[in-house]
């Protein structure tokens, strides 16, 4: 996936590994509120060009109404025993989400939409890995399509983690990475957040990879390759 993994407690990065593991998110709560329709005024938000695994990530979740709030990204099923499992459970493929036993329950009681602007992804050349961004070419805000679970610690602190659904990848990412996440179109958004919808076959119906022609990628710094890095630099094009 996004070919980039932040260790759970270290700032080590590994590429070529995950899809997707590296995203950003620029808009301002005001616009993501009114896109994704939920109530921004009790949070908080930081532009982030460098959105990395383990790190807390904007959600929105269904029910009577949307509500947005924030969740560790890497999932960490009600039954572990350690969170740093989360570290490796950042991504889900659309295929066996529904049977996976770490994922299953999540995918049928609990899914949630993951908001960005774009993610990154390594395209392999004979010179080295290239980072991409790939974006909406409107520039519009997005999400993926996620899944979410809470994990209680030994003091029985309740922390949300999550994450995000990844499926075959489009004309557009096919020269670059073989996966990509699920970008869910805005139509069927609420059907996704819908908590009455639990049948496997009618979810997996909308993990299909997003059309290639309202998408664009375009190579970006190698800045970006380290966490440490966040900054609208990573978001400039390289020429």
């Amino acid at each position: 996936m996004c070919a980039a993994m932040l260790h759970a407690e270290g700032r080590r990065v590994h590429h070529g590994l995950t899809m997707c593991g590296r995203y950003n998110l620029i808009s301002n709560l005001t616009v993501l509120g009114e896109r994704f329709e939920f109530d921004p005024s009790q949070l908080t938000l930081q532009s982030a060009y460098n959105v990395a695994p383990t790190q807390d990530v904007l959600t929105v979740v269904g029910g009577e109404s949307r509500r947005a709030g924030f969740m560790r990204w890497g999932l960490v099923p009600f039954w572990a025993k350690d969170r740093r499992i989360g570290s490796r459970m950042i991504n889900a493929r659309a295929e066996t989400v529904a049977d996976k036993p770490s994922f299953r329950d999540a995918f049928k009681r609990r899914r949630c939409l993951v908001l960005a602007d774009g993610f990154y992804e390594w395209q392999r050349t004979p010179s080295g890995k290239r980072p991409m961004r790939i974006a909406m070419r409107s520039a519009e805000p997005f999400a993926f399509a996620g899944i979410w679970s809470v994990w209680k610690d030994d003091q029985g602190n309740r922390i949300p983690t999550c994450a995000i659904i990844t499926t075959s990848a489009n004309e557009l990412l096919k020269p670059i990475h073989h996966r990509m996440p699920v970008v869910l179109p805005r139509d069927r958004e609420d059907f996704w957040l819908d908590p009455s919808i639990e049948d496997p076959s009618r979810l997996r119906s909308v993990l299909m990879p997003y059309p290639d022609d309202a998408m664009e990628a375009y190579e970006v710094s190698t800045l970006v390759n380290s966490v440490a890095n966040d900054g609208s630099e990573l978001i400039t094009r390289v020429a």
